[in-house]
């Protein structure tokens, strides 16, 4: 007889409005169906137009960021190490669910094995969560650079950025373990059926005959613990920024700072708007169409990739000129 999880245990604790004649008898599915965006499956090859391009620019993107970095030796300082850290992280989010989506979209590929799905589930979390530390680390190096320019270098050495990286890979890759583990502990009786392009932790949970309120309270953990967190150290280090800045004595000089964090601000824009959107949505939209709100999802999932090197290629001149030399114009 197997033997029951803990997280089961602890769910039986927690009232249960199911009667038990409704799951006497089930098989835990050994495979998902992932419905890709409900309510639009007529229009999936359409849809998978943008996406695929999207995911081809962000790849195209992010390796070519990678490559730039390591070929360029003036990049090779703190907040490129950082930069190339933020692109192997948005490579690897959206490699996690893009190939499967495209499949649902061009080959009506639904299936997910329940492991793999859990799979998808730890990688989604726990590259987000990382995403989410290394602009925070890219916020403290601004910090440095603004607040302590002569100490720049010293503080923030190869040494410290590398011990900073795996604190960052440390904290994500613990805190999203539970996601896939207490997804594992419930029993699934009602559907197999996912109504989402990928594996999303509400949408595989929602599906299970037990009181799920314990991984719903883990995922409003991880949102006040690690996002809300993340932002407020954001935001501490910008205010001491801006105190740095307004010291300045001349307009010009004042702009030529505030200039150099331009790329973080807006790679913290790309990265944070559509998350509070998708968070709230999901979680007070009731009357939101449930296409809108996987939309959302996606849009969470994709943009942010497809947009933080182009973010970076247009307003680093080093990398800039580095990508040109790439691709030298004709007759030159």
């Amino acid at each position: 007889m197997r033997k029951t999880p803990f997280c089961l245990r602890v769910g039986h604790l927690l009232p249960y409005s199911m009667s038990d004649s409704n799951t006497t008898d089930f098989t835990n599915p050994s495979t998902f169906i992932l419905m890709g965006i409900p309510g639009l499956e007529a229009a999936h090859v359409w849809i998978s137009i943008p996406f695929c391009t999207i995911y081809t620019i962000a790849i195209l993107g992010n390796v070519s960021i990678l490559f730039i970095v390591k070929m360029e030796p003036s990049l090779h300082g703190p907040i490129y190490y950082f930069l190339c850290m933020l692109s192997v992280t948005d490579l690897v989010l959206s490699t996690s669910t893009m190939p499967k989506m495209l499949n649902i979209f061009w080959f009506n590929s639904t299936e997910i094995d329940f492991s793999a799905c859990l799979t998808q589930m730890y990688f989604i979390h726990c590259f987000s969560a990382m995403e989410s530390g290394i602009l925070v680390a890219m916020a403290l190096d601004r910090y440095v650079a603004i607040c302590h320019p002569l100490r720049h270098s010293t503080i923030l050495t190869n040494s410290v950025v590398a011990k900073i990286g795996l604190a960052v890979v440390l904290r994500s890759s613990i805190l999203a373990f539970p996601y896939p583990f207490l997804a594992r502990c419930w029993p699934y009786c009602r559907t197999n059926i996912i109504p989402h392009s990928y594996c999303e932790h509400i949408a595989v949970v929602n599906l299970a005959c037990a009181d799920t309120r314990l991984s719903s309270y883990y995922g409003l953990f991880i949102l006040f613990s690690v996002i809300c967190l993340d932002v407020f150290f954001i935001t501490v280090s910008y205010i001491q920024i801006l105190r740095a800045i307004f010291s300045l004595p001349t307009k010009d000089a004042r702009l030529k700072t505030f200039g150099t964090c331009g790329s973080h601000l807006c790679a913290i824009l790309v990265f944070y708007i559509p998350d509070f959107f998708s968070s709230i949505t999901h979680r007070f939209g009731h009357n939101v169409p449930l296409h809108f709100l996987i939309l959302m999802a996606n849009v969470y999932l994709l943009v942010p990739p497809l947009l933080h090197p182009i973010i970076y290629g247009v307003r680093t001149k080093q990398i800039r000129e580095r990508l040109l030399r790439l691709f030298p114009h004709k007759g030159t």
